[in-house]
């Protein structure tokens, strides 16, 4: 082997790539590594000026300067490289020049995501320490990894990292997080004497947890209290703006505000949600308090016409001698007091959109025969007017009287009855529908505590059972008289107690509870035949067996056989 293979062979199994040129800048060695990393066939390279062959390298500038350079980083087709480059002399003459580079593409993609990664803990840092936010990450051990500087002050430890959660924080619960998996939300834990309100997260990655995060949601309890009172105020302001856009004639409530889960009234909103999609007059009857002024609303607000007023008035509510006035309005000068300039009537104020008559059972006579006409041939005429104005009205009536009686007796024009009664929607009395009481409740347990300002907790079980078990002739306006009465009468726990009741209501119940036919003896002892008997018979008449299940002896399992006169259902 001569001196020009050994020196080939040195080239071509060293860890770094080679490329030497000569003073003509022609490349005169390319060795493997240079051919694998640049991916330039050797043939291609070899005799070839640099700058055809590689385009970013600085090995000629060594060769114009005569200074080495170390370490340089250059990129070629996508890759980073850190080079060496030396000048090649001889008695002070440049002959060349040599470089010497590796691959570290790896390496500077790791560095520049090492870089990214400061970078954003760094922006989380500043952001939990500038909004002062109490939060601590673990990982999979329970060993803390980061935590803000805030809690970091609050708990005394500035160096809680590579800690175990439950030796810095007291009270932790980020190791059960890390074991079942489960977030945990509005948990009250106390430090000291601090009692405040956190929340934990587990940290997942393809179904495997590998952390848990906290954070204090309240860091004083105390602070329940204020923000409370201040959402309260923001309720009641929300309450004040939506009242003047009930001024403005809109509606106020949709399906959503219609709560339930009962078959009864979901059947009823389903019917009601089909009519929205059409402009046919709806007739809603029900028991006062039954929320047909709801669903007139919510009618409204699902339709087409939502964007059109929703004009309501109450049939009952008005005198006869001016409910034409009101309905249809009066011109200047119609009659001794009009006012100046006259009045829009309900009608023309509803125009493309909808009315909603209320009572409309209570209306007389003489004004369902004008009504009758205003909707047949959809036009008005005000009072002391000779104008007929065109409408485009949508007409929702409600009454909780008996209509069709009405209509039978004489007292209610059978051809307004079909002109209303298109779709017809009969609202269920809460009686009928005790599976949706809790829910109410509850419901408007919270509205009228935004109303009255105050905090309650909730509803006790044993209240929950007497709210149900009662017959609600006032339904929901008579269930939200007992809430609001309940709410003045509450005392230091805050939850809602049968003793908030009125005596009406615990009356009824206790009738309700009382035994209805013999005495409690006899009831008894009827259930206990029954419950013998049944035991005997799953057993085949077995006596040892019977006793033992029902943890008598045998002698008084005998004794109350021979009492209930069972013996027919003994082992033969």
């Amino acid at each position: 082997m001569n001196d020009r293979m050994i020196f080939n062979a040195v080239l071509d199994n060293t860890t770094d790539a080679i490329v030497c040129v000569d003073r003509h800048k022609k490349i005169t060695i390319f060795n493997e590594k240079a051919v694998k990393l640049l991916g330039i066939e050797w043939e291609e390279a070899i005799g070839k000026n640099l700058s055809e062959v590689i385009k970013n390298c600085g090995i000629c500038r060594v060769m114009e300067t005569g200074e080495k350079e170390i370490g340089e980083l250059f990129e070629e087709n996508g890759k980073f490289f850190r080079v060496n480059r030396y000048p090649v002399k001889e008695a002070g003459e440049i002959l060349g020049a040599v470089s010497f580079f590796r691959d570290v593409t790896d390496f500077k993609i790791m560095s520049n995501k090492l870089e990214e990664d400061e970078i954003y803990i760094n922006i989380v840092n500043t952001l939990l320490n500038t909004f002062n936010e109490w939060m601590v990450v673990v990982d999979e051990d329970a060993k803390i990894v980061m935590m803000s500087k805030g809690y970091k002050e609050f708990i005394g430890d500035l160096n809680p990292e590579g800690k175990y959660v439950w030796d810095v924080i007291e009270n932790t619960r980020m190791d059960i997080v890390l074991k079942t998996g489960e977030k945990e939300f509005g948990d009250i834990q106390q430090i000291g004497d601090n009692k405040m309100i956190a929340m934990r997260m587990p940290l997942k990655k393809d179904g495997k947890i590998y952390g848990a995060i906290g954070k204090v949601v309240l860091k004083d309890i105390s602070e329940l209290d204020f923000l409370n009172k201040k959402l309260n105020v923001l309720e009641k302001e929300v309450e004040y703006y939506k009242s003047e856009l009930g001024k403005e004639r809109t509606a106020k409530y949709s399906f959503d505000n219609i709560a339930g889960i009962s078959r009864k009234i979901n059947d009823v909103k389903r019917i009601a949600q089909r009519a929205t999609k059409t402009n046919s007059n709806v007739l809603i009857t029900g028991e006062s308090g039954t929320g047909k002024e709801l669903f007139a609303h919510a009618i409204h607000s699902d339709s087409d016409r939502r964007l059109g007023p929703f004009v309501k008035i109450n049939c009952a509510a008005i005198p006869a001698e001016l409910l034409e006035s009101e309905l249809f309005g009066y011109e200047e000068g119609a009659f001794t007091g009009a006012r100046k300039g006259g009045k829009r009537g309900k009608f023309l104020l509803a125009d493309k959109g909808t009315i909603f008559l209320d009572e409309i059972g209570d209306m007389p006579l003489k004004m369902q025969a004008k009504l009758l006409r205003v909707i047949q041939e959809k036009e008005i005429e005000s009072v002391g007017g000779n104008k007929i104005h065109e409408l485009d009205v949508r007409v929702i009536a409600a009454t909780n009287r008996d209509i069709e009686k009405m209509v039978d007796e004489g007292t209610f024009r059978e051809d307004l009855y079909y002109r209303l009664n298109v779709v017809r929607l009969r609202l269920p009395s809460l009686r009928e529908r005790k599976e949706d009481i809790e829910i109410i409740a509850k419901n408007l347990m919270k509205k009228v505590e935004t109303r009255l300002g105050v905090h309650v907790e909730g509803i006790s079980a044993e209240a929950l059972k007497h709210l149900v078990a009662y017959d609600w002739p006032g339904n929901a306006r008579e269930l939200e008289n007992i809430i609001e009465r309940a709410l003045n009468m509450l005392e230091s726990d805050l939850l809602i107690r049968p003793e908030h009741f009125p005596q009406k209501l615990l009356a009824q119940n206790a009738r309700t509870y009382a035994c209805p036919d013999g005495q409690l003896k006899e009831i008894l002892a009827d259930i206990e035949k029954e419950i013998i008997k049944k035991t005997l018979i799953e057993h085949e008449g077995n006596k040892n067996k019977a006793a033992r299940i029902l943890g008598i002896s045998r002698t008084c399992l005998y004794a109350k056989i021979e009492r209930y006169r069972l013996e027919r259902y003994l082992q033969q």
